[in-house]
């Protein structure tokens, strides 16, 4: 009989999605993830099946993470749905410009989702997830009186999850957090709204 596991695969999966996001999936070697993890190789392989499992996981992990983070967001009924959208772009904003990383999938995406169609997959399964997440904030500020009842939520709710992933982009780039904020509120100013654009 085997030894039990005396780690929580949680705890390995997020270390090493640190790893992957910090320098990328080809940019991180196995001695990286045994370095992030403390485990050791043959343990890796074990409860994991190698690097490209693990980055999967660390993947989809995160990118979940990423979702329900944005849910709790933008569903903080103590503010108005606009107020929440624009909290949460200058928070970003902020986060990104202290050396945030942002979301795994943003730069999986980028290095590897138009030649490894499991990483497309997921990036586009994150994609919808967050979609629908701002679209009905969006739906919830229509109802309000805060935006236009006739704009199309669906198409503004793809702006921002692609206005919130390119600024990690840039983010990670060295943009400023003058740059970032400035970016983050004009998308505020740019949509359809009834009455005043929160300050």
């Amino acid at each position: 009989m085997g030894r039990p596991r005396k780690f929580l695969e949680t705890d390995v999966v997020h270390s090493a999605g640190k790893a992957f996001s910090d320098h990328g999936y080809g940019g991180t070697t196995l001695e990286d993830l045994v370095g992030a993890t403390g485990l050791g190789k043959q343990s890796l392989y074990n409860a994991f099946g190698g690097k490209r499992e693990l980055f999967l996981r660390a993947l989809n992990s995160d990118t979940a993470d990423a979702v329900a983070a944005l849910d709790a967001e933008l569903g903080d009924e103590s503010a108005t749905p606009l107020e929440r959208i624009r909290g949460h772009l200058i928070k970003l904003a902020i986060t990104l410009s202290d050396g945030d990383k942002g979301i795994l999938f943003t730069k999986a995406t980028v290095e590897l989702g138009d030649r490894d169609p499991d990483v497309a997959q997921a990036a586009l399964q994150g994609f919808h997830d967050l979609e629908q997440i701002y679209r009905q904030c969006i739906i919830d500020a229509q109802d309000c009186g805060e935006l236009d009842p006739a704009a199309d939520a669906s198409a503004l709710a793809s702006f921002f999850v692609a206005l919130t992933r390119g600024m990690e982009v840039l983010g990670s780039a060295g943009v400023s957090r003058t740059e970032l904020t400035a970016i983050a509120l004009t998308s505020i100013k740019v949509l359809p709204v009834l009455g005043d654009v929160p300050a």
